[in-house]
């Protein structure tokens, strides 16, 4: 028998369908971009448990004729191209003539279709692969798509799949994309008959911006506009602080398909330069237009990554035109204080604008977050069961016991004000049975008024009597802490120490399942991408782990309930936002150890003291005495050193004192 043999077509077809299909979401890609290509001004599409049950689309588009339906689920059968050369001429989204017949390869897949100018349609069935007699039918004018039972007949592929909620959110983001790029077609989208988003034709790009990504965003875009020879640029970049965590806010389509090219992310990477954090990523709405004869789209599968013929004058004109405009562009950030919220810093958040120059008594009042938070980590010192690090350290009581401020608590703008009224008048609410949210009372509460002296000076006392605390340390560009030590001295990275501390306290107690959340006495809604609330909601037992609790509220926003104690001076909107990149960015186990690693390092960062904050005398010799209670101060959760030391021999060496 021959080693080597010929390939049945249907074998074939469900190699294509791996290349091709590859979970739900591709499904749904490839018949909007039939759609699309049939001129369609109305699509709509019903998804049913993630697109695993049932996948429909509808269109208005201009049909098929009935003796083509057999040709539509064939495989290499197209409207789109005739020759080879055809490739180099495409305008249309499709033109391999393989999407249809790979999807019916692996599904019970169904097509009903009516020409404009035809009384009658005609509907096509095909069971795996296998198709059956086409049928005359009443059908509205244009293209309707069943695709069932997505997979079943390959097991080990649906096996793969993930939960339906996850699975929605793919599609979402494949919808989302065919929104942004046709702002004029008319959309809805549909997931177990409930209407998740119902889109009229827009003129305006970012009125879809808006709706899809928050309208803090929209406000936060920058138009772009460049010329050149042939090639149009268009479309708006994000203000720099509208970052994100990775390269998901980053889309570029090319003549009205959704792309990625490696080059003109960096183009956009570097327009960025010296404007974004390290490990921050732009946001961008980018559209080029250009003749097909100067792209190549037929290098990829699923066409996602294009070969363009002149892809350094794109590199030149991207750059030049961000850049261009960013130089006539207020790229300024305020600077924000936070005077409207709960002690725990989340609960209603007011964001008020201020000068560079901070306001005397709030700066003290940031000096001090520092010094209350290490007592707070302290609380669990004395009690039965504990065993410090080092038993010779035991911190005394306060002088003074610090007065919880009271602040007045905003209503937000989604709550109606009775419901407002009637939900927090007596200031918290009855713990619910078997509630472990730590509830803070301020109903008794005085006025804010600063931490007393004498209980810092007290705190800090027990540290310098155990050594533990150096002989003297000062800040230097609000950043760095000089440390003198019998050795030498110490360059100090406040912001790499700080991480690692929290860093060590916060694996502790997620380890331990002895993480404390503040329950927010209104619950904090935040604006997300449809996707990511999915995410979110798949994941409330992890993140709950965490000390940070979730409800769904819509199709994409959610409600913090609760969060971490150890965390409360943190930005709670980014700290989710962040937390849903996080997740999507972890792959196929998102349960595993890596993802609780991840949101670890992404906490203890924001938690963390930043460079360029200034620090108190008190703060800062607290800050020192916490590296000596883990386990290994001396790098930073990302690796990177928190100190670096110099040596009183290699000084006495640079100025000559060692002969």
């Amino acid at each position: 028998m021959a080693r080597i043999q010929q390939l049945s077509p249907h074998v074939v077809n469900k190699i294509a369908a791996g290349e091709v299909i590859e979970r739900p979401a591709s499904v749904v890609k490839e018949l909007l971009e039939n759609s699309v290509d049939a001129l369609a001004t109305r699509i709509e599409v019903d998804i049913v448990e993630g697109g695993v049950e049932l996948i429909r689309v509808v269109d208005d588009g201009e049909g098929v004729e009935p003796e083509e339906l057999p040709l539509a689920v064939a495989s290499h059968a197209t409207s789109k191209i005739r020759e080879a050369d055809d490739l180099f001429r495409v305008q249309t989204l499709g033109f391999r003539g393989e999407a249809l017949a790979s999807i019916a390869e692996v599904s019970r897949f169904k097509i009903r279709s009516r020409r404009h100018d035809r009384p009658t349609g005609a509907e096509l069935e095909v069971a795996m692969g296998v198709p059956g007699a086409v049928r005359p039918c009443g059908s509205p004018a244009g293209t309707t798509v069943e695709v069932a039972d997505l997979f079943s007949s390959t097991p080990v592929r649906r096996k793969f799949l993930k939960q339906p909620s996850t699975e929605f959110g793919h599609i979402s983001e494949q919808f989302t994309k065919i929104a942004l790029a046709h702002p004029r077609l008319h959309l809805v989208l549909r997931h177990n008959n409930r209407a998740v988003y119902e889109l009229p034709s827009a003129e305006k790009l970012i009125d879809r911006i808006s709706l899809f990504f928050g309208s803090d965003l929209a406000r936060n875009l920058i138009w772009i506009e460049s010329e050149f020879e042939k090639v149009r640029l268009w479309g708006y970049v994000a203000h720099p602080s509208q970052s994100k965590a990775t390269r998901k806010g980053q889309h570029l389509f090319l003549n009205g398909r959704w792309i990625q090219d490696r080059s003109l992310g960096h183009a956009l990477a570097e327009a960025y330069r010296g404007l974004l954090m390290v490990g921050r990523n732009p946001v961008s709405f980018l559209f080029l237009e250009m003749p097909a004869d100067l792209v190549d789209v037929n290098v990829h599968p699923t066409k996602v990554e294009v070969r363009f013929r002149e892809s350094q004058k794109l590199y030149r004109q991207l750059l030049s035109a961000i850049r261009t405009t960013f130089l006539g562009a207020n790229l300024n950030s305020e600077l924000t204080m936070r005077t409207g919220q709960s002690p725990g810093g989340m609960g209603g958040a007011l964001l008020q604008p201020v000068q560079r120059t901070i306001d005397p008594a709030k700066q003290l009042e940031l000096q001090q977050d520092l010094v209350a938070w290490a007592r707070e980590q302290s609380r669990d010192w004395g009690k039965p069961g504990y065993e410090p690090v080092y038993p010779e350290l035991r911190p005394e009581e306060p002088a003074h016991s610090l007065p919880v401020p009271r602040f007045a608590e905003p209503t937000p703008a989604w709550q109606d004000s009775a419901e407002a009224g009637a939900g927090a008048n007596d200031g918290h609410g009855a713990p619910e049975p078997g509630e472990t949210y730590s509830r803070l009372d301020t109903s008794h509460a005085p006025a804010s008024e600063p931490f007393p002296a004498e209980s810092i000076a007290a705190e800090l006392a027990v540290a310098a009597r155990n050594g533990l605390t150096d002989v003297r340390a000062m800040q230097i560009h609000d950043s760095y802490l000089v440390v003198e030590t019998p050795e030498g001295l110490q360059v100090v990275d406040q912001h790499a120490l700080h991480e690692r501390i929290l860093y060590e306290q916060l694996r502790n107690r997620v380890l331990s399942e002895s993480m404390e959340s503040q329950r927010l006495l209104v619950p904090q809604p935040i604006e997300l991408s449809t996707p990511e609330a999915a995410l979110l909601a798949e994941h409330r037992g992890l993140l709950a782990r965490f000390g940070l609790c979730l409800e769904e509220f819509g199709v994409n926003t959610v409600l913090v309930t609760a969060y971490p104690v150890m965390l409360s001076r943190v930005d709670l909107a980014q700290m989710v936002r962040d937390a849903a990149e996080r997740i999507a960015e972890s792959g196929r186990d998102p349960s595993s150890r890596d993802l609780l690693d991840s949101l670890l390092h992404m906490m203890s960062c924001k938690g963390a003291i930043k460079a360029g904050q200034r620090l108190a005398p008190e703060e800062i010799d607290s800050l020192l005495a916490q590296r000596h209670l883990i386990d290994d101060a001396h790098h930073c959760p990302h690796g990177r050193p928190t100190a670096l030391i110099l040596s009183r021999n290699e000084l006495d060496r640079q100025f000559g004192r060692l002969g």
